[in-house]
């Protein structure tokens, strides 16, 4: 009984299981029978590829065709199969040879007329097939850009099924046929067109909390009326963070390439990304899930860069709850029947909100109860403001004239600041795989970085009177460092765990 095989891989978050599609032709009525757990869009292949490899030129075998997906165990999600399905039935009826099949990894979703297309998850598809021993590949030539990111490994690319296929039945001695190989690496610019901190008028308060933040990688809270910048101070954010390193750039390009955000003309992800879902959208959307595939959420598209959450009391308590676990952990894990997905979600959360919901221009004009502005702030829930080191209340903007206000610092010299305290933290945590003095987990700062009793003394009554906790005074140390690091200092002085606190304390009411 002639049988064939091809590979593809099937993927769980960013790890990827390599899919043995086995294609034996035998006796019985003709029909094609796929087995191996596939789910709706893969069940639907069986008619996609057959008339797909029609329109190529070639004969479907009119006989009892069994499509077997190994390991059978494991749930195969999506139409990245199609190509080598089609591949492993043409070389079990003998259509093509197979000896090219062998060490060759085959991804990408085939139209009907044998056009090749694109599909989601082809870079972490790759990064895995690389680690089990696979030497080539070849996907749909949209992605081949994306594809060539992977180093150690023969990329190539097909615009139709009768590309591949040709190249399956041409000579050893030529390598390539009609295929495509990728062209020279495209990146993204370092720092993309972002908008200049010199834009905001006054707020010298908030712009120090951000400078603080972008510097120690601290999550933020920003409270004020409607019109005071909040949203123009954290669109600016990313434009002050480094640019990201070679591991974590394809670490966040894997997770858009999951999500099907890549971009085919730079599609290596090296700036920080800025994220901002709308207060409507779901807890499967913010965290991650949806049915079937555990695709990412926003907390991980958000990985490696800024997570804003724009009014934010309108997210409500049950959204904002569900990010507290990524926020400590740096990683989201959703739980599916036969298994877990795990994501990164390690991202800097800024936070802005109105003081209450009739939201005037200024506070002695609100119309709100007390009961009320109180329950709207409560959505801001106490473990989840735990988490938030900076807070910061913004004033109404009393003058618009620069010549009043002076000329306000841009992002360039702020960056400039931001980048050096970064750069010393960087030397301070390398010996532990940390870069930002936010990444410091308590216990180390402690143990290993204790200040003198003088120096933390005030965080020593604060514990005692019970208005802070344990995970604050671990996340003002934190802060404290950065105010170190942003005054080129050797350690923390006590005015600036001081002034880490007095962040943490500044109520969204007062």
């Amino acid at each position: 009984m002639p049988l064939a095989r091809a590979w593809s891989v099937a993927l769980q978050g960013l790890r990827g299981h390599m899919v043995e599609v086995e294609a034996d032709i035998g006796q019985g009525t003709p029909g094609v029978h796929l087995v191996g757990l596939p789910d709706a869009s893969l069940n639907e292949a069986k008619d996609r590829v057959r008339s797909a490899v029609r329109n190529s030129g070639r004969e479907w075998p009119n006989k009892h065709l069994t499509i077997g997906l190994s390991p059978a165990a494991l749930r195969k999600v999506g139409s990245g199969y199609d190509l080598a399905l089609a591949c492993a039935v043409l070389a079990a009826a003998g259509a093509v040879p197979s000896t090219r099949l062998a060490g060759t990894v085959l991804i990408g979703e085939l139209a009907l007329d044998g056009r090749l297309r694109q599909v989601a998850g082809v870079l972490p598809a790759l990064i895995a097939a690389r680690g089990h021993g696979f030497t080539r590949a070849i996907v749909a030539d949209a992605a081949l850009a994306e594809a060539a990111l992977v180093s150690g490994l023969d990329v190539f690319g097909a615009a139709r099924l009768r590309d591949v296929l040709a190249w399956l039945a041409a000579d050893e001695s030529d390598e390539q046929g009609p295929l495509i190989r990728p062209g020279p690496r495209a990146v993204s610019a370092d720092k993309p067109d972002v908008a200049d901190l010199a834009d905001v008028l006054g707020q010298p308060e908030a712009r120090w909390a951000l400078e603080v933040a972008a510097a120690g990688g601290h999550h933020l809270l920003l409270t004020g009326p409607p019109g005071t910048g909040k949203t123009m101070l954290a669109r600016r954010l990313p434009g002050l963070l480094p640019p990201l390193s070679d591991q974590r750039a394809l670490e966040v390009t894997a997770i858009h390439s999951i999500a099907g955000a890549l971009s085919e003309d730079a599609p290596l992800i090296a700036a920080p990304p800025f994220v901002a879902p709308h207060y409507s959208t779901s807890v499967a959307a913010l965290i991650g899930g949806g049915l079937g595939y555990a695709r990412p959420g926003a907390v991980s598209i958000a990985h490696g860069g800024v997570l804003f959450l724009d009014e934010a009391c309108e997210f409500g308590a049950h959204r904002l709850d569900a990010l507290r676990t990524a926020l400590e952990e740096g990683e989201v894990r959703i739980a599916r029947r036969d298994k877990i997905v795990t994501y990164p979600a390690r991202f800097q959360l800024v936070l802005a909100t109105n003081p209450c919901p009739c939201a005037p221009a200024r506070d002695r004009d609100c119309t709100c109860a007390p009961d009320a502005r109180r329950r709207y702030l409560a959505r801001l829930s106490g473990p989840l403001m735990d988490r938030v080191d900076l807070r910061v209340r913004m004033r109404p903007i009393t003058v618009m004239s620069r010549a009043e206000v002076g000329t306000p610092e841009d992002t360039a010299t702020v960056r400039e600041r931001v980048l050096g305290a970064r750069e010393r933290a960087a030397q301070r945590w390398s010996a532990y795989g940390w870069r930002t003095n936010a990444e410091a987990p308590g216990p180390v700062l402690r143990r290993d970085f204790d200040l003198p009793t003088t120096t933390t003394e005030v965080l020593d009554k604060g514990l005692k009177r019970g208005l802070l906790t344990a995970r604050g005074a671990d996340r003002c140390l934190r802060v404290a460092w950065t105010l170190s690091d942003l005054a080129d200092q050797e350690k923390p002085e006590p005015d600036q765990v001081a002034a880490a606190l007095e962040f943490r304390h500044r109520r969204a009411a007062a």
